[in-house]
């Protein structure tokens, strides 16, 4: 690395972070609106755009602050961004995203030079066969593949007392605020690259809070469609009743133009079948200003919540009201705490029989070809891979039978109807609410259902965020509502990299 870049982050990181330094990347808090703008005017090209992030990567991430939220870089990119520049000089322009680097978490496939392996050295070098559906569908968009992002490995549930942001391949991604605090998980290295301008978008996935909890601790949006908007397929699982892709973004237009792009019906994942004709569409519109005025917000009551977190929702719901919007309280969730051991082992079975599903599909020639081969492996290798955490939910679950037992069944209908049926649906047909807010990302992640958190305020020295949730193709109100709020708030900030937040 040059010496006046070693220079420069030695003397920033001296005086407890970057400040105004930071600001002199040329495209950070860059939108998709500003970049497709310079694009159209001829003042920059995606090759541009793509050298910029490659470089900021190799100082931010691998260097300076050293974030680790880049697991790999695509070899391809560059050449990538070549062919959109050629078709756009061409008149060719596939859509807001045409020449936009775009971050992948290392769970979704790609069937190119790089890898991908849930961050677990028992996946490298067994390359999948095919793009996962939604790679197909960034790269018909024109996205610029740029690269993976670190997380937690296997989706924070290979074992208990896991560490967010940590991998066996990649080791441990650091929150970009105060590099000693947690970046939350799973999508560690999607949150973070985002929030430290490493590109425009990344992409995250969701079992339970994994793009919305680091999307709030890092200071972005993050949005968590209904299970279905976005194919699984090629996305390596962890619950298929559950899982989602989704956007991680600095604003929530961004997060709805990537939403619009991912979102279709794909064969090889059934539940697409169930997405909305027009939803894709109505997402790809713009926002609506002025979405809270006369929106009915439920809010739903936390008990035991500190200090801090009650300060931060009676600010928002004070934003909210003064926005116009009709708030409702609705009490405390009747039952979702106690359906905590009912997605467990919901996980626990569909987390066996989608991964040996998932290695069926790399072909025969994959010597890893069921999650015994991944305990096995992991237990050989255990120096490199356990050293802080174990792999107790991969035993259990190998220990689970096929998801027709009764035990399973039973399981996953009690999570539909706590989540479902006696949750976010009752409370929002009783109270005819149009979104919620409060204590709910997990309720929604169990449901199903999409939820989207918003920049807002600080529980010093980290950010923290707003959600909101509701039932399932909610997205267009949700984002409209978020928009508003965001609008009304700009609560967004560029982190400053501190080494620690109690420097005594």
């Amino acid at each position: 690395m040059k010496r006046r870049t070693i220079l420069f982050w030695a003397v920033a990181l001296a005086f407890g972070g970057l400040g105004a330094a930071e600001r002199s990347f040329p495209f950070a808090e860059a939108t998709i609106d500003d970049l497709q703008a310079r694009m159209a005017a001829g003042t920059l090209t995606a090759r541009t755009l793509t050298e910029a992030y490659r470089e900021r990567i190799a100082e931010v991430d691998r260097a300076g602050p050293r974030l680790n939220a880049v697991i790999e870089l695509n070899p391809d990119a560059l050449a990538m961004a070549d062919r959109l520049d050629a078709e756009r000089k061409a008149g060719k322009v596939r859509g807001p995203l045409h020449g936009i680097p775009v971050l992948l978490k290392d769970n979704i496939a790609t069937a190119d030079t790089m890898e991908t392996t849930a961050g677990s050295l028992a996946l490298v070098g067994l390359k999948p066969l095919r793009d996962a559906h939604l790679v197909t569908r960034l790269r018909e968009a024109g996205a610029v593949l740029l690269g993976k992002t670190n997380l937690s490995e296997w989706a924070n549930f290979r074992g208990e007392r896991s560490v967010s942001g940590w991998s066996g391949r990649g080791g441990q991604t650091h929150n970009p605020y105060v590099l000693d605090r947690n970046p939350s998980g799973s999508s560690s290295g999607s949150a973070v690259a985002v929030s430290a301008n490493l590109c425009v978008v990344a992409i995250g996935t969701e079992t339970n809070g994994s793009i919305i909890s680091p999307s709030t601790v890092c200071g972005v949006v993050g949005f968590k469609p209904t299970v279905g908007l976005v194919s699984r397929s090629g996305v390596i699982p962890i619950a298929a009743t559950f899982d989602t892709a989704g956007p991680i973004t600095r604003t929530v237009r961004d997060a709805a133009l990537v939403l619009a792009t991912l979102a279709g019906f794909d064969e090889r994942d059934a539940v697409t079948r169930n997405l909305p004709a027009q939803l894709a569409a109505t997402l790809a519109m713009p926002l609506p200003a002025g979405a809270l005025q006369g929106a009915r917000i439920g809010v739903v009551r936390t008990t035991g919540a500190k200090r801090g977190p009650d300060t931060v929702m009676a600010a928002a719901l004070d934003v909210l009201r003064a926005a116009g919007a009709d708030l409702i309280d609705v009490g405390e969730w009747p039952g979702p705490a106690s359906a905590g051991s009912a997605r467990i082992e919901v996980m626990l079975y569909e987390m066996k029989a989608g991964i040996d599903a998932y290695l069926a599909d790399l072909g025969p020639a994959a010597p890893m070809k069921t999650l015994a081969d991944i305990i096995k492996f992991n237990d050989e290798h255990w120096a490199r891979e356990q050293p802080l955490f174990g792999q107790q939910y991969f035993k259990q679950a190998q220990a689970k039978g096929p998801l027709s037992e009764s035990a399973y069944l039973e399981a996953r209908d009690t999570c539909w109807r706590v989540a479902r049926a006696e949750g976010i649906d009752a409370l929002m047909e009783k109270h005819r609410l149009d979104a919620l807010v409060g204590g709910g990302a997990g309720v929604a992640a169990m449901a199903g259902y999409p939820s989207v958190t918003v920049p807002f305020g600080a529980l010093s020295p980290l950010p923290t965020g707003f959600l909101f949730y509701g039932r399932a193709w909610s997205e267009a109100k949700l984002l409209a509502l978020a928009a508003d709020f965001e609008a009304r708030t700009r609560a967004r900030r560029e982190p400053t990299f501190l080494p620690t937040a109690d420097p005594r």
